[in-house]
């Protein structure tokens, strides 16, 4: 395990979702280095099976580890579910991983009915079944598979009309239902969330897992003595194996480099 804390933090995902979960981590630890991998070449990971997305994992990890990265988040909810166990017994440094919030929405909700939007992979995994066993054995969960919205928001359209449309039918089976919270179950689907505020009923409160994870992060470099101690500028670098010019659309602050990954 690397072990200097003026080493970077890692973020891989199966495109630019992470980078919602990216701009949480830099919020809260505004001095750490970080390097995002953006596979968009591979996405989405959500129709893959557990087997392609755990070898695209190590691929990502191993040139992390390569970085010199201290710790990696896996900012992939359909990644998270199914190779995070491996990915631990696999390799020696920390690892956070992003999976959809259900034990908050749960807990919380009035109505005990919560919509979970989120891609096949995620939704057919093991580990989202324990998650929803174990803290929703009292509460309907309305599951509604993302198809198409990964697609559509790694192409940058996100506000043109087939997506509108698109994100009302898929809505629509949890309105029926009588939600009152919704789970986003993708690092993508943040993307969305002005557009869901204008589709659903205000009453209805919207969960992701960013600010979650970037808390959770700040935990474990504290715990391992691997928190950045300089209040210097850090260094972020971004790296994609598709268009960079999409990737700079969610993150055009900071330079995006193309690698053959």
């Amino acid at each position: 395990m690397n072990n200097n804390p003026s080493q970077p933090i890692g973020i891989f995902d199966s495109g630019i979702g992470g980078t919602s979960i990216f701009k949480e981590v830099h919020s809260l630890l505004p001095h750490e280095d970080i390097i995002y991998l953006a596979d968009s070449k591979n996405a989405p990971y959500g129709y893959k099976s557990k087997e392609e997305i755990t070898a695209l994992c190590k691929k990502n990890t191993e040139l992390l580890l390569a970085q010199n990265c201290k710790l990696i988040i896996v900012a992939c909810n359909t990644a998270t579910t199914n190779a995070i166990e491996t990915l631990r017994e696999t390799y020696s440094i920390p690892f956070i991983g992003i999976e959809p919030a259900i034990k908050p929405a749960a807990l919380m909700s009035k109505n005990k009915a919560i919509g979970i939007l989120a891609t096949k992979g995620t939704l057919s995994s093991e580990l989202f079944a324990k998650t929803s066993e174990i803290f929703a054995k009292n509460t309907a969960i309305v599951e509604v598979i993302g198809a198409g919205l990964v697609e559509a928001i790694e192409a940058g359209e996100i506000e043109n009309t087939s997506t509108k449309k698109l994100v009302r039918q898929l809505v629509q089976p949890m309105l029926d239902k009588n939600i009152d919270y919704l789970v986003l179950g993708c690092s993508h689907y943040p993307y969305l969330i002005p557009l869901l505020k204008q589709i659903l009923p205000k009453y209805i409160v919207i969960i992701d897992s960013g600010k979650a994870v970037a808390k959770q992060t700040k935990f474990i470099l504290h715990s391992l003595g691997l928190l950045e101690k300089d209040q210097k500028k850090a260094s972020i670098r971004f790296y994609t194996n598709r268009s960079e010019n999409i990737l700079k659309k969610f993150v055009p602050e900071f330079k995006v480099s193309y690698l053959d990954f």
